[in-house]
């Protein structure tokens, strides 16, 4: 290691009690996409008072961001602020079932750390362009329903708070993004270096008005919105047939039923759904099969339906490692295995990293330092080392790496990436799903 080097690793050393004590705060205190604002409030402390950095905050409503430098390419790390329902982690909080069980308190830890290795003086000289640190929220997407609340509030308009930013200005001047997560992928090793391809999705919101009648005195005369729901998820799994194993399909659905008697005849109710597909074009063609059966069910019963497509994520861009990356883990080897990503693995989960892949060059990698199912009640921290510790380092290390010699290699990882949307581009894509999908009702 050069000097840099080492004083990076040492000042996470010597703060790392301060980090593990700040990583398990927020992993007790998860929060919802867009309400982060205990989490974003731990964080702008940290970075004002601990890094001594000026602190932007509410972008996206609950985003903190701060910079080192002033110079371009300003390459920013990303830590997620928002937790995930998962209502029987020991962790969870008791009031909303919101928990970390998603791991993103691992990746603030990652951010703190490097926010306090790299505005050190002596780091600060070496770096050529800017470091920014950026607290975002809402990665794991809010559901159609309550979007539409965040919206009417002036919150929100997006579903997950980096198509947020990237619409609304947050990322501009940015050039480039760190990004980490625990490991979605099977890895034997401590980290993962590069991106795996991810699965895109969009979101649907079905309303289905049927008619409410007596169930015991007059049952033919209602029209049992269950019914309509049962017969399209049964088309649904009949159509999966249909589906090609390579597009990892994913179909997850949430029903909420209008409010109803136990004896009268259902008569409202709300499919939020989440489509996801490897592939944008086999996305849609998914998405076209689950409009017909749902406009199917609904006609065979003469209910009432209206179908609404809104914007979700796009697919990661499965990326290499790139030579900073690699750099900075051969400095950990001695403490940390690491491989690099296999594209022969596709990830059937999504990010709406997959929307910034498409903008800029995204450096990414995943670490392990828990057991158990991500989102599940059975994740846990069983190594806070590799948890909090060494992604902090590898974290910092990348970015030095990318920014020192002038930042070098940061230069020649943006003139070599071939961005997939221009910002014009992106915002017409978007713009699309402004005023919604709307499927036409039944003809009854």
């Amino acid at each position: 290691m050069d000097q840099t080097e080492q004083h990076i690793c040492e000042t996470i050393d010597t703060h790392a009690h301060d980090l593990i004590a700040f990583a398990e705060d927020i992993y007790a205190h998860a929060e919802s996409g867009y309400a982060e604002h205990r989490t974003a409030r731990c964080v702008a402390d940290w970075l004002e008072q601990r890094c001594g950095l000026k602190v932007e905050t509410g972008l996206a409503n609950t985003g903190v961001r701060a910079r080192v430098g002033k110079a371009r390419p300003a390459v920013c790390l990303i830590g997620e602020l928002d937790g995930i329902r998962s209502p029987e982690h020991p962790l969870a909080v008791p009031e909303t079932g919101m928990s970390h069980a998603c791991g993103h308190h691992m990746q603030l830890a990652a951010l703190a750390g490097a926010a306090l290795a790299l505005s050190a003086p002596k780091t600060v000289a070496a770096l050529g362009g800017s470091a920014v640190f950026f607290a975002v929220p809402c990665e794991e997407h809010v559901p159609m329903n309550r979007l539409a609340q965040l919206k009417a509030q002036g919150i929100a308009s997006r579903c997950g708070g980096k198509p947020e930013l990237l619409l609304s200005g947050g990322f501009d001047g940015i050039d480039a993004a760190v990004t980490t997560h625990a490991h979605m992928v099977p890895c034997n090793s401590d980290f993962l270096l590069g991106s795996n391809s991810t699965s895109g999705f969009l979101s649907k919101l079905i309303h289905i008005k049927g008619r409410a009648s007596h169930t015991a005195i007059a049952p033919e005369k209602g029209i049992n919105v269950l019914d309509v729901v049962t017969l399209a998820r049964s088309a649904i799994g009949m159509l999966r047939s249909t589906l090609r194993d390579a597009d990892c399909v994913r179909i997850g659905e949430v029903v909420h039923m209008g409010s109803s008697a136990i004896n009268v005849v259902p008569h409202e109710a709300t499919v939020d759904l989440q489509v996801r597909a490897k592939t944008w074009d086999a996305l849609l063609d998914v998405d076209k099969k689950i409009d017909r059966a749902y406009r199917a069910a609904a006609y065979a019963f003469g209910a009432e339906i209206e179908i609404t497509d809104d914007m979700g994520y796009l697919p990661v861009i499965p990326t290499a490692p790139c030579p900073a990356l690699v750099q900075a883990a051969e400095l950990l080897s001695d403490k940390a295995s690491y491989e690099p990503v296999n594209f022969a693995v596709h990830n059937a989960a999504s990010t709406d990293v997959g929307d910034l892949s498409h903008r800029m060059p995204v450096v990414n990698f995943t670490f392990s330092g828990f057991s158990g199912t991500l989102h599940g009640a059975d994740f846990r921290i069983t190594d806070k080392e590799k948890a909090y510790i060494l992604p902090a380092k590898l974290a910092s290390l990348t970015m030095y790496h990318l920014l020192k010699d002038d930042a070098a290699q940061a230069r020649a990882l943006i003139q070599q990436h071939q961005p997939q949307m221009t910002a014009a581009e992106y915002h017409d894509y978007a713009a699309k799903f402004d005023s919604g999908f709307v499927g036409e009702p039944s003809p009854f």
